[in-house]
């Protein structure tokens, strides 16, 4: 069969119940370091200079033509609050160009990849970058887990200690980054930490600000696209829930024959509905108007068509135990903190059992969740008030961006720019002529590059088409999430 690309639409976003300063209780860690300057003026191996940092460790060097780029390890305390209460080991990368260049820290917000790869502020700035594993993500977790540690704050704080010990190594200007949950996730650091990063710029970050309040996705839903392919997304998703006992039939022998369980959902049926009701939501995250055509003629597809473009969007794979596992802290958030959205589906009336299902089915029962609505609220008025050098990237077409971060009053040197057309892969590349120039003048200023560089917009490193490979959480994972 045909490789499952996956889900597509809880919203988690993990959140502490810190008061409005957010300000840090671990103790800072020491570097051991003395004042950052380039390496050929201390006459000390890169390397050397990272391992001489309290609590990191190696775990490979890979070799890429122009870079050195290094596989860590850093201990962290399990809680920021009480760091004497345990720790655990974060990896964490660095793509090491010169300690005279400036950084950019990027998350995805979920695991990490250790492969040598450049975020586009990265190659805008031609720097070095910092990419973090998120807390409890596999293997970044704490044993035994205590699941109350997973949120906002606490994550913001591993960031915070982060930045703190490789500021000594890197002294220039530093910006954070991320796309989808890891754009949230450089918002949430900000919010917590708005005097570590001379600034921001966050891809795709949903903002799920009221969680029982979705009617923005509707909207967004009654009005992207064509109506032509709109009527034939809508038309494929409910026949394949008028042909659910055929269809589940054959999703049942997939099941059996690939050891396939169904406890954290709950059923095979469950799960049969949770992937077709992604599927529309799947569409138009990762793809477009372009591949409408792709998409059978629901009165005359065989079922094995609706079968196979089901999987092809949404993953029959992704809601089965194996599935969900790796993706447990993310729900986890989201049942807890960032919320999860919910539409109506008219065009399902009568045919659907469970609707869109909430985040905490998505997480085993053994794990306790309470939801905190004000830690949202919290964000978004921060976001609104105080939002200092932060640029937020969406794409037009991006089912997330019905949801986003607004400016108020009370920011400067920040902007909200969207990609006509884009979906969630949507970048600064992609913006109209005058706000990509505007952007990527304002990314080479905050990161401290000189005038007649920032004055010229363009990008100060070539294009890699190795290195610069769009966010995998991004584009690649054809999840129910950011």
């Amino acid at each position: 069969m045909r490789k499952a690309l996956t889900g597509i639409l809880s919203l988690a976003v993990l959140m502490g119940t810190v008061g409005a300063t957010g300000a840090a209780t671990a103790a800072e860690p020491a570097t051991g370091l003395g004042s950052a300057t380039a390496d050929s003026a201390v006459g000390t191996d890169i390397k050397d200079r990272l391992l001489a940092i309290p609590g990191m460790s190696l775990i490979e060097e890979k070799p890429y033509a122009g870079y050195r780029f290094f596989v860590l390890n850093y201990t962290q305390p399990v809680d920021h609050r009480r760091p004497s209460a345990g720790t655990f080991q974060q990896r964490i990368t660095v793509l090491h160009k010169d300690t005279d260049r400036p950084t950019v820290f990027h998350t995805s917000g979920y695991g990490l990849s250790t492969t040598p790869s450049r975020r586009e502020p990265t190659r805008i700035i031609d720097g070095n970058q910092v990419s973090m594993e998120y807390r409890f993500f596999t293997p970044s977790r704490p044993q035994p887990a205590d699941w109350s540690k997973l949120n906002i704050w606490q994550a913001a704080s591993d960031q915070h200690r982060i930045f703190t010990a490789l500021k000594a190594v890197y002294s220039k200007n530093w910006l954070s980054t991320g796309g989808s949950k890891g754009g949230m996730t450089a918002t949430y650091y900000e919010r917590f930490y708005p005097r570590d990063m001379d600034g921001v710029v966050a891809y795709v970050a949903p903002n799920d600000v009221v969680n029982k309040e979705d009617s923005a996705y509707d909207r967004f839903f009654e009005k992207v696209g064509t109506k032509e392919c709109r009527d034939r997304l809508n038309a494929l998703q409910r026949e394949a829930l008028v042909r659910r006992a055929p269809l589940e039939k054959k999703y049942k022998e997939w099941a059996d024959a690939e050891g396939a369980t169904f406890n954290t959902v709950g059923s095979l049926d469950k799960a049969y509905e949770a992937v077709v009701l992604d599927f529309v939501w799947g569409f138009w995250q990762y793809y477009g108007e372009a591949d409408c055509a792709n998409i059978p003629e629901a009165a005359t597809a065989t079922d094995d068509a609706v079968y196979e473009t089901i999987d092809a969007y949404s993953g029959w794979s992704f809601y089965t135990d194996q599935g969900l596992e790796p993706y447990t802290p993310y729900y986890y958030q989201a049942a807890t903190e960032m919320g999860s959205p919910t539409i109506a589906l008219p065009h399902l009336d009568g045919l659907t059992r469970y609707g869109y299902q909430p985040a905490r089915n998505f997480v085993p029962r053994e794990i306790p969740t309470t939801f905190k609505p004000w830690v949202m609220r919290d964000v978004d008025d921060w976001v609104r008030k105080n939002a200092n050098r932060m640029l937020f990237v969406y794409g037009g077409n991006d089912p997330w961006g019905a949801e986003p971060f607004h400016l108020g009053r009370g920011a400067r040197d920040s902007y909200v720019f969207t990609a006509p057309g884009a979906n969630h892969g949507a970048n600064v590349a992609g913006l109209t002529d005058a706000e990509r120039e505007k952007a990527t003048a304002r990314i080479l200023a905050w990161a401290g590059v000189e005038a007649p560089a920032a004055a010229a917009a363009q990008p100060l490193a070539r294009f890699d088409a190795t290195l610069d490979t769009a966010d995998p959480e991004v584009t690649r994972q054809h999840a129910r999430r950011p």
